[in-house]
């Protein structure tokens, strides 16, 4: 379907095609764990846009860097902080909704003028993914089609080498930025979990898996699928340190033949 903007006018009078937002999932960290069509939309994009800390370089990029023509027009999309103050700060949350409301605006642009834009998105987009926030603000304008990616759990299922769900085994998913008694209530209520959003949430953690007595089952991923990967249970891990994106998996104990 073509979209057209009547209030745009190239030079000779004739409406102006509008580009699409593509969401291209990368998966979760293996360049050999994109997909197909993801690799394709890369290789094809003219213009590609990622997500990434001011100062450190783009996961999202560097697993999709080997598609990436030479000639692509990149745009860094820089968050304005991510862990240096609480999530549900109101000054964190004023200070993403501006850069959300930026972003759209510079990727707007290019839209506005027939070009396609691929944001590059770790994991899978539609999974607590960035791409959503500017999906919300620029689909009412622009197409928006969604190229699915292996999740991040799913990579890290498989890098352990760990089964997850058995029969009838619920799956529970499970921000660690919730309190210490949610997260306890959520672990504790379900057969089967994992714990996002680790990074400084991990102490928390830990002591809510001992409220829920399933400390012993807890197994710890950081980078799945990467070079770099750690995975342990979560007993061995003596410190504290894990990075925002590192995971904790509770397998469940279902129904097996």
């Amino acid at each position: 379907m073509t979209i057209v903007d009547p209030n745009l006018r190239a030079d000779h009078d004739s409406p102006v095609t509008l580009g699409a937002l593509l969401g291209v999932g990368l998966g979760p960290g293996d360049p050999e764990l994109m997909t197909l069509r993801a690799a394709r939309l890369v290789s094809e994009a003219k213009v590609v846009a990622y997500f990434s800390k001011r100062g450190k370089p783009s996961h999202a990029r560097a697993i999709a860097a080997r598609f990436i023509a030479k000639d692509c027009e990149e745009i860094p999309l820089f968050y304005p902080l991510t862990t240096e103050i609480p999530f549900d700060h109101p000054d964190y949350i004023a200070a993403l909704a501006a850069f959300y409301e930026e972003s759209a605006q510079r990727l707007a642009l290019h839209l506005s003028l027939g070009r396609d834009v691929a944001l590059l998105c770790e994991g899978d987009p539609m999974l607590y993914g960035s791409f959503m926030h500017l999906q919300t603000r620029l689909s009412p304008r622009f197409r928006v089609e969604v190229c699915a990616g292996v999740s991040g759990m799913s990579g890290c299922f498989a890098a352990a080498r760990q089964p997850m769900t058995w029969g009838d085994d619920v799956l529970t998913v499970i921000p660690a930025t919730l309190p210490r008694a949610a997260l306890a209530t959520r672990l504790a209520s379900t057969d089967a979990a994992v714990v996002m959003k680790l990074g400084g949430n991990l102490p928390k953690l830990r002591l809510a898996l001992a409220d829920a007595q399933l400390l012993e089952r807890a197994i710890y991923v950081e980078r799945g699928t990467m070079a770099d990967q750690k995975i342990m249970r979560l007993t061995e891990k003596r410190d504290d340190d894990a990075p925002y994106f590192a995971l904790v998996l509770v397998p469940g104990n279902g129904r097996r033949p």
